[in-house]
């Protein structure tokens, strides 16, 4: 049903990911945003003029700021599609992050006007009047606000939007409060009993708690939050999967907004293949995958030498100490400089964040396991935390 909507509004969507047709399809789920929150907005307005309920009437405001919302992201997604500039070399698509933020702390302001509405409406009561009119308008503002929520989610989803994502979170919280006040309606028409105020106050401190959550939702993207696990998992299999590759290592990968994903990794190759060979395949890697992916990637070349079958057995001897006692953790960039009274071995051990030992005391515990081999050796460490530990660096 979505899907057909925005398929008539705009061309291309769900076929074509260029980013003008994402950019067309925000636009497009901005404006009926808008349309049907001015739509809750005078009918609310009108049943709580009528029924004398502040918690209709705070209701309607928040309709109403819906629509200012939609306005936001509306402008934010025309904004984004901005191409790079001198000024804004990556583009400019964390506008769309920024929008999303925007929207969260409105649903937190929002909530904080309600409450105080809801708290005067408790300390000096008024009678409300609730027609079967106001109820049956305060039941197709639910069902119109499930079908926004899902509208929403599903555009959102689509095309990738942050934005769109909190904004479907705002009309499930919409759903929640007018549901209590239509809730509170029947009680108080059916009953002696005036939980306008107070059934006020409980959405009010939801919307409150939700906006907070959206908050922090919403500006992850801009903190910079780690890559999708799935995503840096695909990247490790499909560079293994090239011949010449033997190693990968400190994937890092930047968001810009939808489209704008930037990342770089080291590969390691062999140090006896030909400099210019390697260099060619370095350069195909990255070109497939901005033509595939649409990642910007850029490859850092670590060559090993692999000839020199004593360290290759020693690193194993290695991998398996450091297994002993961080059995989450995979080693890379290991080299060694035999000597004659000691030899110094270099390697980086990477851990994942959740590891809670310090670095000191991981390249303590680490430095005795290996020097448990041979009291000669000096070992050289560098401890890396990443996100996600490939497996297959092990």
């Amino acid at each position: 049903m979505f899907d057909k909507l925005m398929g008539l509004l705009v061309k291309g969507y769900g076929e074509n990911p260029a980013p003008v047709v994402r950019e067309k399809a925000g636009r497009a789920a901005g404006a009926v945003g808008i349309a049907t929150n001015l739509l809750l907005f005078v009918i609310k307005l009108l049943a709580g003029l009528f029924s004398h309920s502040v918690a209709i009437l705070a209701d309607a405001v928040n309709n109403l700021t819906d629509s200012g919302s939609s306005i936001i992201m509306l402008v934010g997604f025309k904004l984004a599609g901005k191409p790079a500039d001198k000024e804004h070399p990556f583009g400019h698509a964390r506008i769309e992050y920024l929008c999303g933020v925007i929207v969260s702390f409105i649903v937190l302001l929002l909530g904080l006007e309600l409450g105080k509405s809801s708290v005067e409406k408790i300390l000096s009561p008024q009678e409300a009047e609730f027609s079967p009119a106001v109820l049956l308008v305060l039941a197709v503002s639910v069902l119109l606000k499930l079908w926004q929520s899902g509208f929403y989610r599903s555009v959102g989803k689509k095309i990738g939007s942050a934005a769109l994502s909190a904004t479907a979170s705002d009309s499930r919280n919409d759903v929640i409060s007018t549901g209590a006040v239509l809730l509170g309606a029947l009680v108080t028409r059916f009953t002696s009993l005036n939980l306008d105020g107070w059934l006020g106050l409980l959405v009010a401190i939801f919307i409150v708690v939700s906006g907070v959550q959206l908050i922090l939702e919403t500006a992850d993207p801009l903190l910079g939050a780690a890559p999708d696990q799935a995503l840096v998992r695909d990247v490790y299999t499909r560079i293994r999967g090239y011949e010449g590759i033997i190693g990968i290592h400190d994937l890092t990968v930047h968001s810009y907004g939808a489209g704008r994903t930037f990342a770089s990794v080291h590969c390691e190759v062999p140090a006896e293949e030909d400099i210019l060979v390697s260099h060619d395949l370095i350069d195909n890697i990255e070109r497939d995958f901005l033509e595939q992916e649409g990642i910007h990637l850029v490859i850092h070349l670590d060559p090993v030498v692999t000839g020199d079958p004593k360290a290759q057995a020693l690193r194993e001897q290695v991998l398996e100490r450091v297994k002993a006692v961080y059995p989450q953790a995979a080693i890379h960039d290991f080299r060694v400089v035999w000597g004659v009274t000691h030899s110094n071995i270099v390697f980086d051990v990477a851990v994942p964040f959740s590891l809670t030992d310090s670095d000191r005391e991981i390249e303590a515990r680490i430095t005795a396991e290996v020097r448990s081999l041979d009291p000669s050796y000096r070992v050289v460490l560098t401890v890396d935390r990443e996100g996600v530990v490939n497996e297959l660096e092990s």
